[in-house]
């Protein structure tokens, strides 16, 4: 039986090699290395993928983690949560619910208003300042 060509990948030809493997592979940036994890200005944060909006300016705190971090998304439906058991621990990993990239994990351990922290991956992201916005 003759294999079969692989399909063409259009986000690998879109994507740095660095948001391929983290949003594409699940992969994850290092601490203290991604453009956004000390990133202040206004605006919302996208899928580097599809350009869905995730996460919204307002909602983004220092969690002293390296990686950006924000108490909530702008909307509970523009994200997924699955359980991730992987190198020994157990996490929820977030996914953008628009075309599954892999985003980074929620923990319980954020600030108030929800306790939440979800620590992205900054390769993940886009930003977008709000005056492109709308709101």
């Amino acid at each position: 039986m003759a294999s079969q060509p692989e399909r063409e990948d259009p986000f690998r030809e879109r994507l740095s090699p660095e948001q391929y493997r983290v949003s594409r592979c699940g992969g994850t940036e290092r601490a203290f290395t991604g453009k956004y994890w000390n990133h202040k200005d206004d605006g919302r944060y996208v899928c580097v993928c599809c350009g869905a909006p995730l996460f919204d300016s307002t909602t983004k705190y220092d969690s002293g983690s390296g990686w950006p971090s924000y108490w909530a998304p702008i909307s509970k439906d523009l994200v997924k949560e699955l359980e991730d058991t992987s190198h020994g621990m157990s996490r929820t990993e977030v996914r953008c619910a628009k075309c599954d990239a892999h985003l980074g994990h929620v923990f319980l351990d954020g600030p108030p208003p929800t306790g939440m922290r979800y620590c992205i991956n900054s390769a993940s992201l886009d930003f977008m300042p709000r005056e492109k916005t709308g709101g």
